[in-house]
């Protein structure tokens, strides 16, 4: 948890999906991320939104633990940026900041996205309605990662290293706006 408003609808909606989830604060230890794993019945880790900038809070960041578990990790709107930072990416404040709903273009498909679409271009291209909240941005993704998703005004919404099985979204699959959100945290 990062501070989110909506980090228990987050919870929420895993929770609608039949998956046990608990919050924790983003502040907690590499060791207690290692502690609380060690029993083997986590499953995955969700990286929640933020009020803050990357660039703003110095201590908003994810426990690098998580990133050794084997697990799946998504990371949602700041959740994404903390693991482009985490893993080598880069990311970068003070661009107009985003709020409101977009329609963002799927490229090739992933696990996340795999045939999830509001509905197919022409081209057949797979596209979403989402909802965005932000103002950093991912500029360059870590080694590993492909982009998976963007908008016009966005060149990274999205990204995948499919071999770790880590995500990132810039939108909020979590909210009403993000028309097929259940199905994406599903």
């Amino acid at each position: 948890d990062f501070g989110s408003q909506v980090t228990q609808l987050i919870a929420r909606r895993v929770r609608e999906a039949h998956v046990f989830c608990e919050v924790h604060s983003c502040d907690v230890s590499d060791q207690w991320v290692r502690d609380y794993a060690a029993n083997g019945q986590l499953k995955g880790v969700i990286l929640s939104g933020s009020h803050a900038s990357l660039w703003e809070d110095e201590t908003l960041r994810a426990p690098q633990a998580i990133f050794e578990l084997g697990v799946p990790v998504l990371g949602i709107c700041f959740g994404m940026y903390a693991i482009a930072e985490a893993l080598g990416g880069k990311v970068e404040g003070g661009h107009k900041r985003e709020f409101g709903s977009a329609e963002l273009r799927a490229h090739g498909h992933t696990r996340l996205l795999d045939g999830i679409a509001d509905y197919t271009t022409e081209q057949g291209h797979g596209m979403l309605n989402v909802w965005m909240s932000h103002g950093d941005r991912v500029t360059s993704v870590p080694e590993g990662f492909t982009v998976t998703a963007s908008t016009d005004n966005v060149p990274i919404v999205a990204m995948a290293d499919e071999t770790r099985r880590y995500y990132g979204v810039q939108f909020h699959p979590e909210v009403t706006h993000t028309i097929q959100g259940k199905a994406i945290i599903a």
